[in-house]
């Protein structure tokens, strides 16, 4: 089940990033992040195991989606397409006119996830990534409230 991410649940999402990204937040990252008035984060738990989790910032009237990670064994299951939408469903409640979020250009199981929101590729940031060096494609979903 999804539900909004916790103190508690702050050791487990800390090895999931391990799991999931070459350069991972740190728990301190993490912990600042869960008490940030900008930032709301969801974590997917099964049999009080966290398998994927999410965070959400929204400033200015706009959101941005800044992680989304999944265990690699549960990958391709849903659990990513159920946290893209509670934050969609968030950015909405709070009246957001956007979301954008930077993707590896060669990421396409996560590009492909993003455009079957909406998003769409609008501009790329040269070398943006390290370990392994790679671009990063921006993509925003405009029309929100639509």
């Amino acid at each position: 089940m999804i539900r909004l991410m916790e103190t508690a649940d702050l050791e487990q999402v800390a090895e999931l990033e391990k799991c999931c990204f070459s350069e991972p937040w740190s728990y301190g990252i993490l912990e600042a992040g869960i008490h940030s008035p900008y930032d709301v984060y969801y974590v997917w738990e099964q049999e009080q195991r966290i398998l994927g989790y999410c965070n959400l910032r929204y400033l200015a009237g706009e959101g941005e989606i800044q992680r989304i990670a999944v265990l690699p064994q549960y990958r391709r299951c849903g659990l990513a397409r159920k946290m893209m939408d509670a934050m969609v469903d968030y950015a909405r409640t709070r009246q957001a006119s956007a979301i954008s979020l930077e993707v590896r250009e060669s990421n396409a199981p996560a590009r492909s996830l993003y455009e079957s929101y909406g998003f769409q590729a609008e501009a790329v940031r040269k070398g943006y990534y390290r370990n392994p060096g790679e671009d990063a494609v921006i993509m925003w979903k405009r029309d929100l409230n639509d």
